[in-house]
């Protein structure tokens, strides 16, 4: 199911909304893209992350989707936005990892850069070689939350970013994230087994998009 797309990197499709911010973007990729991140916003709606696209030096992912399903495309394919961070090891998944991984070498910039060592097969895609894909949703306490330790006398934003569960995304966003990351596979020529959760590739949440479903059927155009 591949799409138009243009000299430019934007998709040519009546499903895909043009909402560029060049602010987002950090230049033209030096390499081929070889996978896909999947984001939530932890935000409550598209206009405002839209809007924060705008502001200088904003970061965000290439596509953006909203609570119904919207598609909005907020960078260009071939341009690298900063959407991942400090990479994870992939190869503690297998439990392949060598022993560059003792206790010296376990720290997240120590672990990146060992990462950015390998080739993009046996790691997970960086900035240079991910398309990101955000999906509105925001990080919220769970009802009745209590803070486990009240003597650090952490705020509720604080509270929030530590153990706030991310909103499930809703049956119209897995819709189309399923036909876009088909639309990208295809036309970008990126492996299936290319897509990965944002805390899988990065330290974040670990909540974050763990409702995300990309499998679903898709029918074209």
């Amino acid at each position: 199911m591949a799409v138009q797309i243009d000299t430019d990197g934007m998709i040519i499709h009546a499903r895909v909304r043009g909402a560029r911010s060049q602010i987002i973007e950090r230049g033209r990729r030096s390499v081929p893209i070889t996978g896909i991140i999947v984001h939530q916003t932890d935000a409550d709606t598209a206009a405002s992350s839209l809007s924060s696209y705008t502001r200088p030096k904003a970061n965000g992912a290439h596509f953006l989707i909203d609570t119904d399903g919207t598609i909005y495309q907020t960078a260009a394919i071939y341009q690298r936005t900063n959407h991942v961070g400090p990479l994870r090891a992939r190869c503690l998944l297998t439990g392949s990892c060598m022993p560059a991984y003792g206790p010296k070498n376990s720290g997240v910039d120590a672990m990146h850069r060992i990462e950015m060592t390998k080739p993009p097969g046996d790691r997970y895609p960086s900035n240079m070689e991910a398309v990101g894909i955000e999906m509105v949703g925001r990080a919220r306490l769970p009802l009745g939350f209590r803070d486990p330790d009240p003597r650090k006398q952490r705020s509720a934003e604080q509270l929030r970013g530590e153990f706030g569960v991310y909103d499930t995304p809703s049956a119209a966003q897995n819709q189309s994230l399923s036909w876009l990351v088909k639309a990208l596979e295809d036309s970008m020529q990126i492996a299936p087994g290319e897509v990965f959760r944002h805390p899988d590739a990065s330290r974040k949440n670990p909540t974050e998009a763990q409702g995300a479903n990309w499998n679903l059927p898709v029918t074209a155009p």
